[in-house]
């Protein structure tokens, strides 16, 4: 899913760049529930306030509810069947493939030194070996970044900040160019 709304938000549509695709995904991983509701949640938002979030929300929910109410009406019927088996087995290994693909894109992107490496294996290896809760190894990394910010003397430049309002500005259709 991740490399389709990549595609789709960041190369088709422009809304955002690649780091504040990655740093929204960063967000939305972190706050419960699924990471494609809470993206159209937060995209919908940014580009046309509540009501914007509110029917990017509905516009991702909706679809996948009603497929599902569908394929359940319908799963007790052919619950055995071998071909629904195999259809199955095929889309698991589909997902897998989407996964991958997602981390080799989104990873290409995130690592930009040994820094980035070195939270991204240390924070698989609390979760994954470990099973240290995924809130606690988002908060311990939240910490340590923004210290090591401030102890680097990284900090955002007022320039970024308006550089990006005046991209999203430019990015929304004005009345006036409609109108002309």
């Amino acid at each position: 899913m991740l490399p389709l709304l990549r595609q789709t938000i960041v190369e088709d549509k422009g809304w955002f760049d690649n780091d504040e695709f990655i740093d929204i995904v960063s967000v939305c991983q972190g706050l419960p529930g699924v990471v494609a509701v809470n993206l159209a949640t937060f995209i919908g938002f940014r580009k046309r306030g509540l009501l914007g979030s509110v029917v990017a929300t509905f516009g991702v929910i909706l679809p996948s509810f009603i497929i599902i109410l569908l394929i359940a009406r319908g799963f007790a019927s052919i619950d055995d069947n071998s071909y629904l088996g195999g259809a199955m087995a095929g889309l698991r290994a589909a997902a897998l493939g989407l996964v991958v693909i997602a981390i080799i894109q989104l990873a290409s992107k995130v690592f930009d030194g040994p820094w980035s490496v070195l939270a991204a294996i240390t924070s698989f290896a609390l979760i994954a070996l470990f099973k240290v809760n995924t809130v606690y190894v988002i908060i311990i990394f939240i910490v340590i970044g923004a210290t090591n910010a401030v102890i680097s003397g990284r900090r955002i430049k007022k320039a970024d900040i308006k550089k990006a309002d005046i991209k999203e500005k430019d990015s929304e259709p004005s009345v006036e160019r409609e109108v002309k």
